[in-house]
């Protein structure tokens, strides 16, 4: 039997109430792992609500800003370093260590770097990443998309592996209602007021979902907050019961990226519902996304709109057996197993 440390961000609970794709992921594949015969420990904050075994005395950081009205900028890497020194007494104890947070485990991990995995879940193009991986040759990465692996150097190349979420968290939907849907961060990397445009274009209402993102947080108020109307509803954040209904009564999903994205959860989320997914030609899309079988690969306004036409020509069934066939937890983690023993094998 393999016996896994998972390490998550310290950022939200795993798994999160409402926003946090890491923290999801992390889970998901923790409880697939486990599914599937492997010995998981799973490193995270205290409010985390999981029975996985569990290592972390310390709350996240979003326990501590909802208790507390100013947090010190230093308080993410004081509890990261909380969270690596509880790891660092338990080294011994695990075949793989696979870190889901941002630098410092990789100095922590010294010659068990080999024995290690470590999943970037943002983007890997600018300055922060590259002198991490020229410092750190030797840190095996997997990628979560193929996009996102022909950003990181070769020598750290492990593969990638695509995420998946748990089978049954979204019911499948074969009949949508009339809106179309937005989830995920309000911010200009995601475009909400791109979705609200090409809906309302398209003469349908749009229900949008997510955080204000606390980074850019005048974004809201100043391009999506002026757009919103009747037919253009902010639900607020989502959790997965809400989110369900939000995606599981959509026409489509619309993914109006303006940045690489290394992934994009919320499509796989739709498409779990049997959703199809509008999304612009951007980061990992065009392997997310099957062009017209699980929806349309878009690089304008103007195509998003002639798309939501053609909308009712895909088979929802078919979306939702794609998802089943692409994007499962279970799988995921059989692709994470065999990284695992690729490392092992070295």
């Amino acid at each position: 039997m393999i016996r896994v440390a998972q390490v998550a961000p310290n950022i939200f609970p795993v798994p999160p109430e409402h926003h946090g794709g890491t923290e999801r992921i992390v889970h998901d594949l923790s409880v697939a792992l486990r599914s599937l015969s492997v010995d998981v420990t799973l490193f995270a904050s205290s409010d985390s609500a999981t029975d996985l075994p569990r290592v972390g005395d310390h709350p996240s950081l979003a326990a501590l800003q909802h208790r507390n009205r100013h947090v010190p900028p230093g308080v993410p890497a004081a509890l990261d370093a909380l969270q690596l020194e509880a790891l660092r007494q338990r080294l011994d104890r695990f075949d793989i260590v696979h870190c889901h947070g941002e630098f410092a485990h990789a100095a922590l991990l010294g010659p068990r770097r080999r024995q290690s995995l470590t999943t970037v879940h943002w983007r890997v193009d600018e300055l922060d990443r590259a002198l991490f991986f020229a410092g750190f040759p030797d840190l095996p990465v997997a990628a979560i998309s193929a996009a996102q692996e022909a950003g990181i150097p070769a020598p750290n190349r492990a593969g990638v592996v695509h995420h998946g979420i748990a089978r049954d968290r979204y019911t499948f939907r074969p009949e949508p209602g009339a809106h179309v849907a937005f989830v995920g961060r309000m911010t200009d990397q995601k475009r909400p007021d791109t979705a609200i445009r090409v809906a309302r274009a398209a003469g349908l209402p749009i229900r949008l979902g997510g955080t204000i993102d606390v980074g850019n947080p005048d974004y809201f108020e100043r391009s999506v907050h002026p757009l919103l109307g009747p037919d253009a509803t902010y639900l607020g954040p989502v959790n997965d019961r809400a989110k369900g209904e939000l995606l599981g009564g959509a026409r489509a999903l619309l993914f109006p990226i303006d940045w690489p994205e290394p992934f994009g959860l919320v499509m796989i989320e739709a498409m779990a519902c049997g959703t199809p997914v509008i999304a612009w030609n951007r980061g990992s899309v065009p392997e997310i996304v099957e062009d017209g079988v699980t929806g349309f690969i878009v690089a304008s306004e103007a195509e998003a709109v002639a798309a939501l036409a053609r909308i009712g020509q895909l088979d929802r069934a078919v979306v939702r057996h794609r998802f089943e066939e692409r994007f499962t937890a279970e799988r995921m983690a059989r692709d994470y197993i065999a990284l695992y023993r690729r490392l092992l094998a070295a």
